[in-house]
């Protein structure tokens, strides 16, 4: 048994290997195919719009960014790369710019845009005792912005194709739990919906929006479920040891399964595809199963404060564990850029369990 683990180990680091040597070569096939990215969302991807925003939810100093060979500290909330940073290396496309940085402007905003903001949520009050946030409706206002700036860079029928060979990623929903619907001292919500109620409030806020997107002319949509929350360091910290917080888990069922369900009826308008990233899954894989992936550590944050290295998360100048690459959780909320590496690679190329209907690979492939 300890031989073929080693073996199943040793097979996903070298196709790892493999893979990042193809694309740091610059051959990366798919650049062609997808000419730019839009990147909606949360903490998990946002790369710097915070640090713009009268917000406490910011990662501009270290240790974040600690393996960010060349940048550092960037408003990533990692210690290198975010998921989408890597799945862009993998298309060829350049990491998209933060739409609040004042230099997001002219020719370089072709390759795409991120608009992720830390504590944003799919409900415009989600993440409210953070300050500023740009929330998913505002997101898709700041994109409308950038589309009009583009107009002005290309013309109409070159911008149909444009906007229906890029790729949309949206990483929505974690901060609607963990900073609105489980803070009832904060957020009102857990009073008036039960779980499943506020599941479905979720998804029909989200459709409003993603076909919002859609009429303004964007076509492929990578659509990330929801993680294990309750596995995660923070809240780890207040459940009994070596134990995930059953119930946080149990109640993210509903809004993974109504987004799954979700792309079946939003790809049935002409032209669309939309693709449902089971993040629930792939992360519980690497939780139950850390050795084939590298890790040892699924627990406790490689940098935070307290039990799990959870209570609180990573603060400037603290100094952070040394074998990262070991570790699932960089912080109290956030994967390492190992995971992410993983994450990034299953959206890719994985089966139909990682993504439905089809995987980003084969997005590029319609016209």
């Amino acid at each position: 048994m300890m031989m073929k683990a080693n073996a199943i180990k040793w097979s996903w680091f070298m196709n790892l290997i493999i893979f990042f040597l193809h694309c740091s070569n610059g051959i990366a096939v798919e650049s062609e195919r997808v000419p730019a990215l839009f990147v909606f969302g949360d903490s998990l991807v946002d790369v710097g719009n915070n640090n713009y925003l009268s917000s406490i939810a910011k990662a501009n100093y270290f240790p974040y960014g600690v393996d960010f060979a060349k940048f550092g500290p960037t408003g990533r909330f990692s210690n290198g790369k975010t998921f989408v940073d890597i799945l862009g290396e993998i298309l060829g496309v350049p990491y998209p710019p933060a739409f609040a940085d004042p230099n997001t402007a002219g020719p370089v905003i072709l390759g795409g845009v991120n608009y992720a903001s830390a504590a944003a949520g799919i409900l415009d009050e989600t993440g409210q005792h953070y300050g500023q946030r740009y929330s998913l409706s505002q997101q898709v206002l700041n994109f409308e912005t950038t589309l009009n700036q583009i107009r002005t860079l290309m013309s109409g029928t070159n911008l149909t194709e444009y906007l229906g060979k890029s790729i949309a990623v949206l990483v929505f929903g974690s901060n609607d739990y963990i900073n609105n619907y489980l803070m009832p001292s904060v957020y009102s919500s857990s009073f008036y919906y039960s779980p499943p109620d506020f599941a479905n409030l979720l998804v029909n806020h989200y459709t409003r929006q993603l076909l919002a997107l859609y009429n303004l002319g964007l076509r492929k949509f990578l659509l990330p479920g929801i993680g294990p929350l309750g596995c995660i360091p923070n809240q780890r910290a207040s459940a009994p040891p070596d134990r995930c917080v059953d119930y946080v888990n149990q109640i993210l069922g509903t809004f993974n399964e109504g987004l799954r369900s979700l792309v079946d009826q939003l790809n049935k308008h002409p032209g669309a595809m939309f693709v449902y990233g089971n993040t629930y899954g792939s992360v519980g894989d690497i939780l139950n199963n850390p050795g084939t992936y590298g890790f040892s550590v699924v627990d406790k944050g490689c940098c935070g404060i307290g039990r799990n290295q959870g209570q609180i998360t990573c603060l400037p100048w603290v100094v952070p564990c040394s074998n990262r690459n070991t570790y699932v959780f960089w912080d109290a909320f956030h994967p390492t850029e190992a995971v992410n590496a993983i994450l990034a690679l299953r959206a890719f190329n994985g089966s139909q369990r990682d993504c439905y209907p089809i995987n980003v690979q084969q997005m590029t492939l319609i016209y």
